[in-house]
Protein backbone atom coordinates (compact mmCIF):
# COMPACT_ATOMS: atom_id res chain seq x y z
CA UNK A 1 0.00 0.00 0.00
CA UNK A 2 1.13 3.45 -0.92
CA UNK A 3 -0.37 7.32 -0.09
CA UNK A 4 0.06 9.90 -1.84
CA UNK A 5 -1.02 13.47 -0.72
CA UNK A 6 -2.14 15.52 -3.73
CA UNK A 7 -3.50 19.22 -4.56
CA UNK A 8 -6.12 19.22 -7.19
CA UNK A 9 -7.63 22.41 -8.75
CA UNK A 10 -10.85 22.18 -11.13
CA UNK A 11 -12.18 24.76 -13.40
CA UNK A 12 -14.67 24.43 -15.64
CA UNK A 13 -16.84 21.43 -16.46
CA UNK A 14 -13.95 19.48 -14.51
CA UNK A 15 -15.89 20.63 -11.34
CA UNK A 16 -19.59 19.28 -12.26
CA UNK A 17 -18.00 15.47 -12.89
CA UNK A 18 -17.38 13.48 -10.16
CA UNK A 19 -13.67 12.49 -10.99
CA UNK A 20 -12.82 12.13 -7.12
CA UNK A 21 -15.26 9.30 -7.36
CA UNK A 22 -14.64 7.78 -10.56
CA UNK A 23 -10.73 7.48 -9.64
CA UNK A 24 -11.56 5.23 -6.37
CA UNK A 25 -13.80 3.08 -8.47
CA UNK A 26 -12.00 3.10 -11.51
CA UNK A 27 -8.38 2.46 -10.46
CA UNK A 28 -9.13 0.82 -6.94
CA UNK A 29 -7.95 3.24 -4.39
CA UNK A 30 -9.06 5.30 -1.55
CA UNK A 31 -9.80 8.59 -1.50
CA UNK A 32 -9.78 10.72 1.39
CA UNK A 33 -11.07 14.48 0.75
CA UNK A 34 -8.86 16.59 3.86
CA UNK A 35 -9.42 19.99 3.02
CA UNK A 36 -12.06 22.00 -0.15
CA UNK A 37 -13.14 24.57 -1.23
CA UNK A 38 -15.56 23.97 -4.18
CA UNK A 39 -18.30 26.68 -5.81
CA UNK A 40 -20.56 25.78 -8.86
CA UNK A 41 -17.55 26.71 -11.54
CA UNK A 42 -13.94 25.96 -9.65
CA UNK A 43 -12.58 24.65 -6.34
CA UNK A 44 -9.58 22.78 -5.32
CA UNK A 45 -9.35 19.78 -2.92
CA UNK A 46 -6.62 18.81 -0.73
CA UNK A 47 -6.83 14.80 -1.35
CA UNK A 48 -5.11 11.80 0.24
CA UNK A 49 -4.83 8.88 -1.98
CA UNK A 50 -4.09 5.40 -0.74
CA UNK A 51 -3.70 2.11 -2.47
CA UNK A 52 -1.46 0.02 -4.67
CA UNK A 53 0.98 2.64 -6.14
CA UNK A 54 1.08 1.80 -9.85
CA UNK A 55 -3.04 2.13 -9.33
CA UNK A 56 -2.31 5.73 -7.93
CA UNK A 57 -0.34 6.45 -10.59
CA UNK A 58 -2.29 5.68 -13.29
CA UNK A 59 -5.47 8.25 -11.37
CA UNK A 60 -3.41 10.77 -11.16
CA UNK A 61 -2.41 10.44 -14.72
CA UNK A 62 -6.26 9.98 -15.21
CA UNK A 63 -7.29 12.81 -13.83
CA UNK A 64 -4.39 15.13 -15.09
CA UNK A 65 -5.92 13.57 -19.37
CA UNK A 66 -9.28 15.00 -17.61
CA UNK A 67 -7.80 18.49 -17.24
CA UNK A 68 -7.60 18.96 -13.31
CA UNK A 69 -4.06 20.38 -12.38
CA UNK A 70 -2.86 17.97 -10.06
CA UNK A 71 0.10 19.30 -7.46
CA UNK A 72 2.14 16.73 -5.27
CA UNK A 73 1.87 17.72 -0.95
CA UNK A 74 4.64 16.52 1.21
CA UNK A 75 6.41 15.17 -1.54
CA UNK A 76 6.01 11.42 -3.64
CA UNK A 77 4.26 8.61 -2.90
CA UNK A 78 4.75 7.26 0.56
CA UNK A 79 4.92 3.08 0.48
CA UNK A 80 4.29 1.57 3.98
Amino acid sequence: MAKLKVHLTFSGETIKRPLIYEIGQTFKVITNIRKANVDGKTGWVELEITGEGEEIDRAVESLKEKGVRVDPIEGDVIEG
